[in-house]
């Protein structure tokens, strides 16, 4: 017979893993996930859909303690309950309905990067590595025992959204390669030692706030870490907001004449848009995009001196 599963998932991750879990064998009673926002950009794929084609019952409740989900998961009587990215802490209650245990999927190599988002965080910290981590639930976030990790390089040009792909690939392998393990009561349960490690929040819009006073690396970090489909780095000038979508690192030393000297910020040369930062270092902005009542346009050299000029004039 085979091994019976409450699956409570969201996003990519949690689109590939399910599909992994039932490719692997697992029999998935039950599919916890979310309503999309209507105000959040859905650029993700759909657990809903991909469980409802394979006709799998589907709930999304608002509150992860209710007694309502928890007669559900109960009522399945699983053996295992899994948590693929799934955006709500599950009580310690509902984690010991599983006849065997509870595992997550967390997008880094933990202890490193507990908690919120850590795809993004890796990012702006200037990370060169993140992964994929499976490991048992606890009452703490991302505290269980590690089961398995699978890493993925963070190169140094990569946006938060081209190293979350990577993750998700990583999350799929790691469940395919110790799934085997987890069916036959085999799989490994290493010590996740919190101590080494790291827990970050999650980030807002607001976050995005560009300080040009810090170094270009740091600069760069952030907008790596929060570019499309992410809300983006900005800066505001004058009341115009300005988001940088796309931008590059210039090389040391490869700052023009004509920037050289100039107050931290964004600035056009030779037709150009590029961002001083405080330690006299520049970055090429290859795409700047303007926000305005609601409205989003790409804003082009030209147009950016004309609006930072106007907004200047009393």
């Amino acid at each position: 017979m085979k091994p019976r599963a409450v699956v409570f998932a969201y996003h990519n991750v949690g689109v590939r893993c399910l599909q992994v879990l039932l490719a692997g064998g697992i029999d998935v009673a039950l599919v916890v996930t979310h309503e999309d926002s209507p105000t959040e950009n859905i650029w993700f794929g759909s657990v809903k859909s991909v469980a409802e084609e394979h006709g799998i019952d589907v709930i999304t409740p608002a509150d992860p303690k209710s007694a309502e989900l928890r007669a559900a998961v109960a009522a399945a009587q699983p053996d295992f309950i899994f948590s693929f990215y799934y955006r709500h802490m599950l009580p310690t209650d509902l984690l010991a309905l599983a006849g065997r245990r509870a595992y997550n999927v967390h997008g880094s190599l933990l202890p490193k990067y507990r908690g919120r988002v850590p795809t993004n965080w890796a990012v702006l910290r200037g990370e060169t590595e993140t992964g994929a981590t499976l490991h048992e639930m606890a009452a703490k976030p991302d505290a269980g025992a590690i089961v398995a990790q699978t890493p993925v390089p963070i190169l140094p040009d990569d946006t938060a959204a081209q190293v979350f792909d990577k993750v998700t690939v990583a999350a799929e392998q790691t469940l395919w390669r110790v799934l085997p393990a987890l069916i036959a009561g085999e799989a490994p349960h290493l010590p996740n030692d919190l101590a080494q490690g790291s827990y970050f929040g999650g980030r807002k819009p607001e976050d995005g706030r560009i300080d040009f006073s810090q170094s270009a690396q740091h600069v760069y970090n952030l907008i790596r870490a929060v570019a499309p489909p992410y809300p983006g780095a900005f800066t505001d000038i004058g009341g115009e907001r300005f988001v940088i979508g796309r931008a590059r690192l210039a090389r040391p030393g490869a700052i023009g004449a004509t920037l050289a000297g100039l107050p931290a910020g964004i600035h056009v040369s030779d037709n150009a848009l590029f961002a001083v930062c405080g330690d006299g270092r520049a970055i090429a902005i290859h795409e700047l995009r303007h926000q305005r009542d609601g409205h989003e346009s790409i804003v082009t050299p030209a147009a950016f001196a004309e609006l930072t000029s106007s907004a200047s004039r009393p």
